[in-house]
């Protein structure tokens, strides 16, 4: 399985679309690109791994793994990056803003179902 991220960059965040093949998922936010600097830059686009993570506080998660010099980049619900994310990743509806969406825990979990079954599946998750 394949998932690709197409992107639209502003100075105040960047909106993007993923799609699985030709099917439209969701739309997402994240960061401006800042030179992929820790904490206030989106990820750079490239090719990166999907998987399952635990975490003891929040539970099972997504992780885009393989981010040059970073670590810890998730896909979760986030309606505003600026206020709600630090590099990572939030599925939403629809965009109102730059960096700002719609119903992101609907998106994520849309999201979710779709990834961790295929994890489960020992599909190749990729984004990019």
């Amino acid at each position: 399985m394949e998932l690709i991220l197409y992107r639209n960059y502003f100075p105040q965040g960047t909106n993007g679309k993923l799609f699985w093949g030709k099917l439209h998922l969701c739309n997402t936010i994240e960061l401006p690109f800042i030179n992929n600097r820790r904490n206030v830059s989106c990820i750079p686009e490239g090719r990166y791994r999907i998987s399952k993570r635990l975490d003891p506080k929040h539970g099972l998660q997504l992780e885009i793994c393989n981010v040059p010099s970073r670590e810890a980049i998730l896909i979760h619900p986030a309606n505003d990056a600026l206020l709600e994310l630090r590099g990572c990743v939030a599925p939403v509806r629809s965009n109102t803003a730059p960096g700002k969406g719609l119903y992101s825990k609907l998106a994520c979990k849309k999201v979710e179902a779709l990834l961790f079954g295929a994890i489960e599946k020992g599909e190749a998750v990729v984004e990019d």
